[in-house]
């Protein structure tokens, strides 16, 4: 069972590298908490987006990602709500009034699991996750190597081990930052604006797209 050859492997683990450096809601979730409050809400986004992720790769193993990819209704009413949720984080953040932070941030418990919750989401709510996956993982089903699920949700979860090695030093790097930006009431400002102009360009190409 699960056995392999090398060739699989790299090209596997290739691809999951690029797609985990691809820019999309998720990366900028991640990086637009981690610049406005710290590496620590930088992780607690990052933990939220794997969730999300992990849940699209059960529903791929389930087989319930064909539903969105077959049904025009069904992408049609994820794709939406999802659009939807990323233009109201836009909103609300052009609506911040920039206000300084330590650099730690001043983020309570609470505050952390907000920002996780909302990293759910943000990964739940892109049906275009759900298509990928269903599109990506079964081009690496091979006879004879196991159940079928079981070797999408193998492949499906080394995605998310992958991610663990590219996107915490993206949130270090990040982390850096937040000590001018939470100091400086006009640059968190801009910075507000411009991660919000960026949610709601995110959410218009999510809505549009086919």
């Amino acid at each position: 069972m699960f056995d392999y050859s090398l060739a699989h492997w790299a090209t596997f683990f290739t691809a999951a590298i690029l797609l985990n450096l691809s820019p999309g809601p998720d990366m900028a979730f991640i990086l637009g908490q981690t610049a406005k409050r710290g590496a620590q809400s930088g992780f607690s986004a990052m933990f939220g987006i794997w969730t999300g992720a992990f849940i699209h790769v059960i529903f791929a193993a389930l087989g319930l990602s064909a539903i969105l990819a077959t049904s025009a209704i069904a992408f049609s009413a994820v794709k939406l709500i999802g659009a939807a949720y990323l233009v109201w984080l836009g909103i609300q953040a052009l609506r911040s009034k920039g206000n300084k932070m330590s650099v730690n941030g001043h983020v309570s418990p609470k505050g952390y699991m907000k920002i996780f919750k909302r990293g759910v989401l943000v990964a739940v709510l892109n049906p275009k996750v759900a298509v990928f996956f269903l599109a990506f993982l079964p081009q690496f089903v091979e006879v004879g190597a196991g159940s079928v699920s079981a070797q999408l949700f193998l492949h499906g979860s080394l995605i998310i081990v992958v991610a663990a090695f590219v996107e915490p030093p993206l949130i270090l790097i990040g982390g850096k930052l937040t000590g001018y930006l939470g100091s400086n009431t006009q640059v968190s400002r801009w910075m507000d604006r411009g991660l919000g102009a960026l949610f709601i360009g995110l959410g218009v190409k999510l809505a549009t797209s086919d």
